[in-house]
């Protein structure tokens, strides 16, 4: 007998066995760690779709356990559109300066500026939205998702919201991770 399936009755185990191409195809997709893709896919029973949902669940659980970090540490991005006529500047702050230098948290802040430039948010969340502001408003959902950042579908990726991307990288990089002010300018307004 196969020395695989030695003290294994169920060869089905074997078959169903998660493999190197599975996890790294997985995380390219998901850019999660090798272990979590590895427990997901597991989990699922080798099924994708329920493997991102999975990690999906995961990543919110960890934001959630480590959104009352203090974030001392960050980033300031700029961006200026093409033409100059739009420009960007964006505070994202995180736990420690290691974290605000690599490179996953500096895309995530060229990604977070240029869709501030594209999109125009005036809120950063929907509880910064003045009571006054939000009571006029006959739908209030459309209200904030069109004027909260969080709330934004991502203009490169309108599947996630920003919300969901900032879920993303802080279960990747682990560590909690703050969008904390932005100024969009536009000549003439």
């Amino acid at each position: 007998m196969d020395s695989r399936f030695r003290g294994n009755d169920n060869i089905g185990d074997y078959m169903m066995a998660t493999t190197a191409d599975d996890i790294k195809r997985l995380r390219e997709e998901t850019s999660c760690g090798v272990i979590d893709c590895k427990k997901a896919l597991e989990e699922a029973k080798g099924d994708f779709t329920k493997a991102k949902e999975l990690l999906r669940k995961r990543g919110l659980e960890m934001a959630a356990k480590k959104s009352d970090r203090v974030v001392k540490e960050g980033r300031v991005e700029a961006y200026i559109h093409n033409g100059n006529k739009i420009g960007v500047i964006v505070e994202v702050n995180c736990e420690t300066d290691f974290v605000a230098r690599s490179e996953d948290f500096c895309k995530f802040t060229r990604d977070l500026s240029l869709h501030i430039a594209a999109v125009n948010p005036k809120y950063i969340k929907k509880e910064d939205v003045p009571a006054d502001i939000l009571a006029k408003e006959a739908d209030k959902e459309a209200f904030i998702k069109a004027n909260c950042l969080l709330a934004q579908p991502f203009v490169k990726d309108p599947s996630k919201s920003i919300h969901d991307l900032l879920n993303e990288l802080v279960s990747k990089i682990g560590e909690n991770t703050v969008i904390s002010r932005f100024a969009r300018y536009k000549v003439g307004e």
